[in-house]
């Protein structure tokens, strides 16, 4: 009997799929990070001192004390009910073409108060609205 050797064949990586794989990874990577380079530039804005107006001829203000009284443009309303407030809005408003209502509500004022100048608002149709605050001590 003849006996063969057995032929042994070298094993041997295949790099082609190993680089392709890499490559996909590598485009991932280039594709799914951000770039924060625009995040660490150090912008230093313009200043300017420009006298602004006091009162706006759009605006009319509107203040909420604490206890639930209206004022409006610092005079103070002897009632508080919507729909005669909403005449008050509106003698206020005649003559301006789409004012803004700026309500100055305390901190502590009733909902209900604000609630009835947004409801006097609505009726004067004023739909222009904002809402002033300040901000906190620290962010000063």
């Amino acid at each position: 009997m003849r006996f063969r050797r057995p032929y042994h064949e070298e094993p041997e990586v295949n790099l082609i799929p190993l680089i392709d794989v890499l490559l996909i990874v590598l485009i991932f990577l280039a594709v799914s990070t951000t770039y924060s380079r625009f995040a660490e530039l150090q912008i230093e804005l313009p200043q300017a001192e420009a006298n602004r107006a006091q009162t706006r001829p759009l605006e009319i203000h509107v203040g909420v004390t604490a206890d639930g009284r209206i004022a409006i443009e610092r005079t103070l309303l002897p009632v508080v009910e919507p729909s005669a407030v909403a005449e008050y809005l509106a003698r206020a408003a005649s003559g301006r073409d789409q004012p803004l209502l700026v309500i100055h509500a305390d901190a502590q004022a009733p909902h209900q108060a604000v609630i009835n100048v947004l409801e006097a608002a609505r009726l004067a149709n004023l739909p222009r609205l904002s809402f002033t605050t300040q901000r906190h001590a620290a962010a000063r």
